[in-house]
């Protein structure tokens, strides 16, 4: 316990030197934002990889669905590397950086009014980014405190309130290179920590091929070997596991969070290198986790008092049978969803905070002064991680259940305007006004009165944006040729590369 305290007390220390170290480079919006647009392939790649996968996907759906699916939920780790991470850098990434600069957009909202010449548009999607980001950072506390509770016998309030002070203490200060750099750490942490955790795991029961086999036969120990359902490709419920993947994977090309990471991007060759790392990040954390925890059943189930599984509680319950009370590994494992974490709650703050400021209060009333806007977002930031505090101490907000709100409303609202925004020209604002309505009812509707899965019903949303948008674009007036020429004239700005890129025209 206390070598474990010791480790959990260093990586504190060092996270808030980073943020305080890096407030001299965010003294301008521009820098405390978006990093000066100046961040590099490693950092950008695994900024986005530790905006991706928090405590929520370790913790809350690493546990319910491997619990779920068994082996299978291993597809949902797949689909967050080649869709969510792989597929977003190649589409987005380069327009993204592009378009934005262009249209001088640090922020989503920023990006709708003037691709789509509509303030109203600005202030609604900059509301709904505020309101359902809250959710999903109330989620990110749930999954870490109830760790931090099974390794040290913590009471949840405490974690979460000390998280919540650790996150401020680096986000308000250095901003976006400060998170940067701690996001660079963290990523390390995660990499090598995913890894020793698998394979403890595994051990318990003998190893891959014992572990397998153990789980073959959990719902017949007379059967034979590899005949249960949990370790079949597809798992006992493909159609829901199918939602899963695409709620957790093609979301993150509708998540402003997520898009904001391109924003920020240095050049060309960070793009590159950058789909490549992040990918492999992906493949190794989220694929990692979710593995894990199809393996959920072969330990304790915890049950909640009513008698239903404890879905939040299973991976901690897991690693603490695997790893044992006294291991070192378990603080190894505290430090692993620290770092997930707390890089997750980093961004979420500094994407609403800069939304509430640039997109709401400015429009309101203009803030003349750069510094006094800065000095505004951090105090947003602060306000933002407070308030997800508040309600992620709620009884009965289950992980699962938060962020599939969260990604269900915003990605099922945005993806189809963002995506088709940067691509093609015909994209009318009526078709956003369509793709932000469906979105934000039918998962509020499903909220307020339920009739499927919050994860089928956020899946529903973000395939509906993206089918409604050009449907309803090809039945609507065209938009305003001047707004439209003046957005994609940045694509046809000409650009020197060397010869070993790429061949002149006139070459055969």
């Amino acid at each position: 316990m206390l070598t474990n305290a010791i480790l959990i007390a260093a990586f504190f220390l060092v996270t808030a030197a980073i943020g305080i170290y890096s407030k001299k480079q965010a003294q301008s919006r521009d820098d405390f934002v978006l990093g000066g647009r100046r961040v590099g392939a490693w950092f950008s790649a695994f900024a986005y990889g530790t905006t991706y996968f928090s405590a929520t996907i370790f913790v809350g759906y690493a546990g319910q669905f491997g619990y779920t699916f068994g082996i299978s939920a291993f597809w949902i780790g797949i689909g967050n590397a080649l869709i969510g991470s792989l597929l977003a850098w190649v589409l987005l990434g380069r327009r993204t950086r592009v378009m934005t600069k262009h249209l001088c957009a640090s922020t989503m909202p920023e990006f709708f009014q003037r691709r789509y010449d509509s303030m109203a548009l600005k202030l609604v999607s900059s509301l709904i980014i505020i309101v359902f980001l809250i959710p999903y950072s109330a989620s990110v506390y749930k999954g870490l405190s109830e760790l931090f509770a099974s390794a040290f016998g913590l009471d949840f309030v405490w974690c979460a309130v000390g998280m919540a002070l650790l996150t401020c203490i680096f986000v308000v200060a250095g901003g976006y290179m400060g998170t940067a750099v701690n996001n660079f750490i963290q990523a390390i942490i995660m990499l090598v920590g995913i890894v020793l955790i698998v394979c403890s795991v595994l051990s318990v029961n003998g190893g891959f091929m014992g572990s397998i086999t153990a789980l073959s036969q959990v719902q017949n120990p007379a059967a034979p070997e590899f005949s249960g359902s949990f370790t079949s490709m597809f798992g006992p419920d493909p159609l829901n596991l199918l939602s899963v993947v695409l709620l957790t994977s093609l979301g993150t090309l509708g998540l402003p969070q997520m898009i904001h990471k391109f924003y920020a991007i240095k050049d060309e060759a960070a793009i590159k290198k950058g789909t490549i790392i992040s990918t492999a990040f992906a493949v190794i954390v989220a694929g990692g986790s979710y593995f894990m925890g199809g393996f959920g059943r072969l330990f304790t189930t915890p049950v909640t008092e009513s008698g239903a599984v404890a879905y939040d509680k299973i991976v901690p319950n897991m690693l603490t049978e695997a790893l044992g009370d006294g291991s070192v590994l378990i603080g190894i494992v505290l430090i692993v969803v620290l770092s997930a974490s707390m890089s997750t709650l980093a961004s979420l703050a500094l994407t609403a905070s800069s939304t509430a400021v640039t997109d709401l209060f400015k429009s309101i009333r203009p803030i003349k002064k750069e510094s006094r806007e800065v000095l505004f977002i951090r105090v947003l930031c602060a306000a933002f991680i407070s308030l997800s505090l508040v309600l992620a101490l709620a009884p009965n907000s289950m992980i699962t259940n938060l962020m599939g709100i969260s990604w269900g409303a915003l990605a099922g609202s945005f993806l189809g305007p963002f995506l088709y925004g940067l691509f093609w020209r015909r994209t009318t604002r009526t078709a956003v006004w369509t793709s932000i309505v469906v979105g934000v009812g039918l998962v509020t509707a499903n909220l307020l009165f339920p009739f499927t899965t919050s994860s089928i019903a956020g899946a529903g949303a973000m395939i509906a944006s993206l089918v409604l948008v050009p449907l309803v674009s090809l039945l609507t007036p065209a938009p305003k040729k001047d707004v439209v020429d003046f957005a994609f004239s940045c694509y046809d700005r000409e650009v020197v590369v060397k010869s070993s890129s790429r061949l002149e025209s006139s070459e055969k």
